[in-house]
């Protein structure tokens, strides 16, 4: 976005929507604080359902949003999320058949508080009932019933939309095989559920909202619900984003026709965009909705989270976003830790941004969030074309170059059936190879973005994690094998890695590089230089390598800590050789199988 007004509302706006369909159900929905609604769903969907129904996408929006998710057509009017959905976008409309339906309480052609009442000819306005996010998602069952569709490629969705894929993978676990909750978390935080409650207030002490009875008033409690979106839109951006817009100008506003105050910039883009808000949206649906969404209650404990989480049966992508307040990053890994204390298959990604909560709706980190999608999409299909092929090539080389002899044996070293946690799992070759071997249960940490995007293309199940701080998310014993290959001595906290490994996995393999080996010896004390060339290819100053340590230092370190060592294999990988011969000085590479 480059115009500092510019805003995820920007291209919005109250004129019909082209394609919208619509299907009234002859039975109501039984709401779940009690009471009955019947109920007419607003949808959209964008191409074909296959001969099979296996690959229908449903995409749930969140609070402002409706069912136009993306234009049809170049004719058609921009969507929400024009980024992601469409023709060869990461949830490509030429491989699945979307399906976007406005929300339960929504103002734009499901039954909300504007709909008529047939108890009373009126719109419901404030006799509308309390409904909750699992109400929304029965709607949603009975839309997907309606189109014939038993079981659902995916649930997608951002914010309030991720609330609603978790409560379809709890409600209906049977009828859906993915779920990608974006910017969600199992509850909303107090600081959160603050802001709602001000913005609640706003509208309900506005002297226009009657009463919630202000449809034959003539207007509305406009400044109300203004001041909602204000307070609201505060929220979705991050301090970094604010400060790229506003500080440069912040004290020449834009002149806007607006009610509010203009002295400085970033006041006259708030009042600009609650007015362009209040032109499309009804203020008894932002009340409906945000109830329901600060009613929405999984718990704030992983033994709570993992007890509602049993039940489900689908693969889970989680993904936040690290300058998100609103739904913070810690509230996501909550529900990864669950799933993963339920031996569940998750991947989870903390997408680094600056663009704050609406950062699952915008173009900047697309090439990450989005890419994430495409690749979990496309496994849940069966459809890895290609994707392993420049990701995972190994061969014999040195260690310290692409190729990985040394996965080769570690593979060996692994037991038919095993379940494997491999840390610094890098782009997933090592994973990739169990795979293949037929291994059911295998896990990944990892750090890099990228490295994430490529395991989760590959199929693989991968966890967005420092090694050094997060491993406290896996149980005791949860893992046959922990593997930690070639990274030991680039971490900081040896002792602390190696007490969390032999704490989760039943036993480790650890290799790592040999700086005893004869050339690195030679090159510091011969040429008096820290080695380089095609050893380590790195210089002194840029190495990754913290620890320099050889394989009678961690034989000492094992015999200090406790560790017993099962296997000892050495290998000199530039001639492609295992050592038996002084392994400490001709073998440039170390694998031990270790437990405590």
């Amino acid at each position: 976005m480059t115009d500092a007004f510019d805003s995820t509302d920007s291209l919005r706006s109250a004129e019909p929507l082209k394609h919208v369909q619509s299907v009234t159900f002859e039975q109501p929905v039984q709401l779940e604080l009690g009471g009955e609604l019947p109920v007419t769903v607003a949808y959209e969907t964008y191409g074909q359902l296959n001969a099979a129904k296996d690959n229908a996408v449903l995409i749930c929006h969140a609070l402002s949003g409706d069912s136009h998710v993306a234009a049809h057509n170049a004719d058609d009017a921009p969507g929400w999320w024009d980024v992601c959905v469409g023709p060869g976008k990461p949830i490509d409309t030429d491989r699945y058949f979307v399906i976007c339906p406005n929300i339960l309480g929504g103002c734009r052609g499901t039954t909300g508080p504007g709909a008529i009442n047939p108890d009373t000819d009126r719109p419901y306005g404030a006799d509308f009932p309390t409904i909750t996010i699992n109400d929304m998602v029965e709607a949603q069952r009975m839309l997907v019933d309606h189109l014939g569709i038993k079981r659902l490629l995916a649930v997608v969705g951002g914010s309030m939309g991720g609330q609603m894929a978790i409560s379809w993978a709890i409600r209906h676990p049977d009828r859906v095989r993915g779920l990608v909750p974006l910017a969600t978390s199992p509850r909303v935080s107090s600081q959160s559920l603050a802001f709602d409650i001000v913005g609640r207030n706003a509208i309900l002490h506005d002297p226009n909202h009657a009463g919630g009875q202000y449809y034959d008033k003539g207007q509305g409690p406009m400044v109300g619900l203004a001041l909602a979106r204000m307070i609201a839109h505060v929220t979705y951006l991050s301090r970094e984003s604010m400060e790229e817009k506003f500080d440069a100008t912040r004290y020449e506003p834009r002149d806007l026709p607006v009610a509010f105050e203009k002295e400085f910039s970033v006041g006259s883009y708030l009042g600009y965009q609650g007015a362009k808000f209040v032109d499309r949206f009804d203020a008894n649906s932002y009340l409906a909705i945000t109830m329901a969404i600060d009613l929405f209650d999984l718990g704030s404990t992983v033994a709570e989270l993992t007890e509602v989480l049993a039940e489900s049966t689908g693969r889970w992508l989680v993904i936040s976003f690290t300058s998100d307040w609103l739904f913070p990053p810690r509230q996501s890994r909550l529900v990864v830790q669950s799933l993963l204390a339920e031996e569940k298959p998750v991947s989870y990604c903390n997408v680094s941004s600056n663009c704050g909560h609406d950062a699952f709706l915008l173009e900047d980190d697309v090439a990450v969030y989005g890419e994430l999608i495409r690749g979990f999409l496309a496994n849940l299909r069966g459809d890895e074309n290609g994707s392993t092929n420049d990701v995972h090539r190994h061969g014999r080389g040195s260690i310290f170059a692409a190729d990985r002899l040394d996965y080769d044996h570690v593979v060996d070293l692994v037991d038919p059936g095993a379940s494997v946690l491999d840390l610094g799992c890098g782009t997933g070759g090592l994973l990739t190879q169990l795979k293949r071997r037929g291994h059911q249960r295998l896990m990944g940490v990892e750090i890099d973005e990228q490295a994430i995007v490529a395991s989760v293309r590959a199929g693989l199940d991968v966890v967005h994690a420092d090694l050094e701080r997060d491993l406290t998310i896996f149980g005791d014993k949860q893992f046959d094998l922990v593997v930690l290959s070639r990274t030991l001595q680039v971490v900081h906290d040896v002792e602390g890695v190696m007490d969390q490994m032999l704490r989760i996995g039943r036993k480790c393999i650890v290799t790592f590089p040999n700086f005893g080996y004869h050339k690195l010896r030679t090159m510091l004390a011969d040429q008096g230089r820290a080695p380089v060339a095609g050893v380590l290819s790195h210089q002194w100053y840029n190495t990754p390598n913290l620890r320099f340590l050889s394989i009678t230092d961690f034989e000492e370190f094992c015999q200090a800590h406790g560790i017993t060592v099962h296997v000892r294999q050495f290998l000199d990988t530039e001639a492609g050789l295992d050592v038996a011969d002084d392994p400490n000085l001709n073998a440039d590479l170390a694998i031990f199988v270790v437990s405590r």
